[in-house]
């Protein structure tokens, strides 16, 4: 990672393959995340740079093998995140809390794992139901709301709207 403040985004990785390089249960981890979000993974325990072949992202368990895996995934321009290893990293990880459609991600940029999940853990801990029901009931208002609110503002002001009225019972 460099000093840079990363650029933060969800990624959509259903059906893409992932490869996750290593054993034990920080791979097992790692490959449950990923699978869980639809991707096709592909776990290997030892390492060959075929594995990167057509993949879209590497995450690599074990630090022994963080430098070869980084530098391949960089030459064919792939993410790559080396677990306690930030400076080898294209991408990081956030401590994550899901809930329904709510997903609250914390990161410290690889400073520090055990700060991001104890500041997950306390944001998490304020999410309900009520929130999460809040988040499925606008979903089914987007399209509505693009087809009847004909600016970005509008719509805007409109989910805030209901946002606040929502959560001020």
């Amino acid at each position: 990672m460099s000093e840079s403040p990363p650029y933060v985004a969800c990624l959509d990785l259903a059906g893409r393959r992932c490869v996750v390089v290593g054993d034990g249960p920080v791979a097992e981890e790692k490959a449950a995340g990923l699978r869980a979000c639809g991707a096709e993974v592909v776990v290997a325990a030892a390492y060959e740079p075929s594995l990167l072949d057509e993949a879209w992202l590497v995450v690599v368990a074990r630090r022994e093998d963080g430098e070869r895996v980084a530098a391949d995934a960089q030459a064919r321009r792939i993410f790559c995140n080396v677990a306690d290893v930030p400076h080898l990293c294209s991408f990081i990880l956030p401590a994550l809390h899901r809930r329904g459609p709510i997903t609250v991600a914390v990161s410290t940029s690889g400073a520090s794992p055990a700060l991001a999940q104890r500041l997950r853990d306390e944001f998490a801990a304020r999410i309900g139901p009520e929130h999460e029901q809040l988040a499925v009931e606008l979903r089914e208002l987007r399209a509505w709301a693009k087809e009847h609110l004909p600016t970005y503002e509008a719509r805007r002001d409109f989910f805030r709207a209901r946002v606040e009225e929502a959560l001020a019972r």
